[in-house]
């Protein structure tokens, strides 16, 4: 049977070397959890959430899935944003898509992939919510555009939620954000500027569309 023990010798390697750093670290970690941002991003492996905004464990609380969706009906999604508005108050929901997304490649060809095809639905709704923006473009101009309108969507749907429209009501200090990663640079581009409330929600989305 193979083991995994390189993985525990880096894991341990990483321990010690941050304790060196910060000899302090782990007992103030473990001490309480305060992020002021929650993460909706793709589960692929190349984006992980904190290295791309250099911040340190315990400053993301992070959710994760096939594209970046926000499901109405995704009651594990729906719970990470009840938890980190409700539980703890973080103050920015950035739903972070990337270029040269794996789901949105498989949303936009016909083949077959079954199972993953129920999730990508909701990606082939967003392409025919927007066919006519996409209509005229090439392949990788499609991909990336459809990868942008993915982050848009999204955001309209965290907005949209019970739980953030309900935080808004109570006078909350909270921000939805797009974002999209380029892999090929490491750079993040913003989509949607910070919505604070659903007054604002209309005209972010519509200058994020007219940026697409």
């Amino acid at each position: 049977m193979k083991t995994l023990e390189h993985l525990f010798e880096r894991n341990r390697a990483w321990a010690n070397a941050v304790k060196k750093h910060e000899p302090e670290f782990f007992t103030r970690l473990s001490k309480q959890q305060a992020p002021e941002y929650l993460w909706i991003g793709c589960s692929d492996s190349r984006v992980p959430a904190n290295e791309i905004v250099n911040l340190p464990p315990g400053e993301v609380f992070v959710h994760r899935n096939i594209a970046n969706v926000v499901v109405h009906t995704d009651l594990n999604c729906l719970s990470v944003i009840h938890f980190a508005v409700e539980m703890l108050r973080v103050k920015h929901i950035i739903v972070c898509g990337h270029y040269g997304c794996g789901g949105i490649r498989a949303a936009l060809d016909e083949q077959d992939h079954g199972l993953i095809d129920n999730w990508l639905r909701h990606i082939k709704d967003v392409s025919r919510f927007n066919a006519e923006r996409l209509a005229d473009l090439g392949d990788q101009q499609k991909t990336d555009a459809l990868c942008e309108l993915n982050v848009i969507e999204q955001v309209t749907n965290v907005c949209n939620t019970t739980i953030v429209k309900h935080a808004w009501r109570r006078g909350a200090e909270l921000s939805v954000h797009g974002w999209i990663y380029g892999i090929k640079d490491g750079i993040l581009k913003g989509l949607v500027e910070g919505v604070s409330g659903s007054g604002e929600l209309e005209p972010r989305l519509l200058r994020a569309l007219d940026g697409v």
